[in-house]
């Protein structure tokens, strides 16, 4: 969707790997904002864009070495409000007049304290104890700054922490208020959009009605084809899309045969009977196992369930009569990292995208509802749109389904197996209250059988292991803390519920080093 009617905040983006939060800490303010890397942020982009603030992001360089990456010089005769981060402090200091150091004595790293100096209305509710944890993670720093500035804050190693002109409604802290380690950051945030007079008018009420005229207005009377696998993202893409155009889509829901216990059926019962959608429900499960069949290298599997993923929707897509466009559930980290900090932006987005390369090699074009949006939008947006929140609060689940949970060989014995484990593990994690504070659980089966005892007979089944992680992003995760109560009555039940299992363990490792799947 293109031109976004809100207001708009401009993040000019210098390389910091924690420019997304900055983002995500706005549209939680219900305020709209975009990340474009610097050297995309011209004069002639700036006039055009029309921010009512821009924020300059951290990253890694220092400005004291000739070339360094620099903000617009026209950005600070625009009338507007800029506050700088770390990076962006220091180039705001550069820029307008002031020095920045290198050296001894320079760099401060990790949990730092800062203490007030004087008053500021960014910083109201700041202070309350006389310091504020912030998270420090620069080897420069200000030595002189800027004429018109003055200090409002300082640390132990950055002097000059907290700047500001206030006349000019220019601000510029050395710590990054967006990451969790610095505990009120997310007050600055809001102290600093409301001294640039934003409205909060980014809401998913509104995103929705100016998704549905953008959605209109491109696609016309055409047909378009979505794959829908049942996830978050193409299932509220399906819904929006359906409401803007109704009978013009067309879902296609490809079963590869890898999928949860009744999962097929619940998707597609839920948007073929209850939404009313047209879904072809493309049963390949013997076409997919069968290739499968011997096959133990993990990405081995993978090729060849992406291969036929794309096969077999062309397959289906080829039915539709009319078809030009093709929707995706691309989400707006996607189009960012699809645009390369170091260059231009690239035209492929990312490859975990199941209908990656069918755009050109079908002859259609894209229409992408949601390529404005987090993740944590998207789950908004199907509130709105009515979605249930069985569906909308899903743990992630991947493209390759149980293939990449089933460890070596996949057979279907194993298959049944574990779509029957992972069932009752998830019912115990949802009884137990626990679902929504999990990022992601499972159940794996390990490719080995275990001597056991049931009764007064002995067995010799397979072993699973139980996932469960915590998580912000997918990025990181550590494993979820269950109680030994808990992990001891899902044993039992699985054990007890699930012939072809005898032994049950947990697995905690983090990421990393580990993956939080198994392959």
């Amino acid at each position: 969707m293109e031109n976004i009617t809100h207001e708009r905040l401009l993040i000019i983006d210098f390389g910091s790997q924690v420019t997304q939060l900055i983002a995500r800490r706005l549209r939680e303010l219900n305020v709209y904002c975009e990340i474009h890397p610097y050297q995309n942020v011209t004069d002639a982009f700036l006039a055009d864009f029309a921010p009512r603030a821009v924020i300059l992001s951290g990253g890694p360089d220092s400005v004291t070495r000739e070339g360094s990456p620099r903000a617009p010089q026209s950005l600070f005769d625009m009338g507007i409000p800029v506050l700088g981060i770390c990076y962006g402090q220091q180039t705001m200091m550069t820029q307008l007049g002031g020095k920045v150091i290198s050296g001894e004595g320079t760099a401060e790293f990790g949990r730092a304290y800062v203490t007030p100096e004087s008053k500021l209305s960014l910083l109201d509710g700041w202070f309350a104890a006389d310091k504020e944890q912030v998270w420090m993670s620069h080897g420069d720093h200000v030595s002189e700054i800027a004429p018109g500035f003055a200090v409002y804050g300082t640390s132990p190693n950055a002097p000059y922490a907290i700047t500001a002109d206030v006349a000019r409604n220019f601000y510029a802290v050395q710590f990054h208020p967006e990451v969790h380690h610095t505990p009120n950051g997310a007050k600055l945030y809001e102290n600093f959009v409301r001294l640039a007079g934003f409205t909060g008018d980014w809401t998913m009420g509104a995103y929705r009605e100016q998704a549905i005229a953008a959605i209109k207005e491109q696609v016309g009377n055409a047909h378009v084809i979505c794959a829908l696998s049942g996830g978050v993202d193409s299932s509220v893409a399906a819904a929006l899309l359906h409401e803007a155009i109704g009978d013009q889509l067309t879902c296609v829901f490809v079963d590869h045969g890898l999928l949860r216990l009744n999962e097929a059926e619940e998707v597609v019962g839920m948007f073929r009977d209850h939404m009313n959608l047209k879904v072809i429900h493309a049963d390949e499960t013997e076409l997919f196992l069968g290739e499968l069949e011997g096959q133990s290298d993990p990405e081995t599997k993978r090729k060849i369930i992406g291969k036929l993923f794309i096969d077999v929707f062309q397959k289906y897509a080829d039915q539709i009569e009319d078809a030009a466009f093709l929707a995706q559930g691309t989400l707006y980290p996607d189009v960012i990292e699809s645009v390369s900090f170091s260059g231009g932006p690239s035209v492929t987005i990312k490859s975990h995208h199941n209908v990656g390369g069918l755009p050109e090699k079908m002859g259609l074009k894209l229409v992408e509802p949601l390529r404005e949006l987090f993740k944590d939008e998207v789950r908004a947006l199907g509130v709105e749109l009515g979605l249930p929140k069985s569906f909308i609060g899903r743990h992630p689940f991947p493209g390759p389904g149980l293939a990449i949970r089933c460890p070596g060989e996949i057979t279907r014995e194993k298959l049944e197996i574990l779509r029957k484990a992972d069932a009752v593990y998830i019912d115990q994690i949802r009884k137990h209250g626990l679902y929504d504070e999990i990022w992601q659980a499972f159940c794996a089966i390990l490719p080995v059988r275990t001597v056991g005892v049931m009764g007064d007979g002995r067995t010799y089944d397979f072993a699973c292991a139980l996932r469960a992680v915590t998580s912000v992003d997918g990025m990181t995760a550590d494993y979820y803390p269950f109680s030994h109560e808990f992990l001891g009555e899902t044993a039992t039940r699985i054990i007890n519920e699930v012939p072809g299992i005898n032994r049950v363990t947990y697995d905690i490792t983090s990421k990393p080093p580990g993956t939080i799947e198994w392959e």
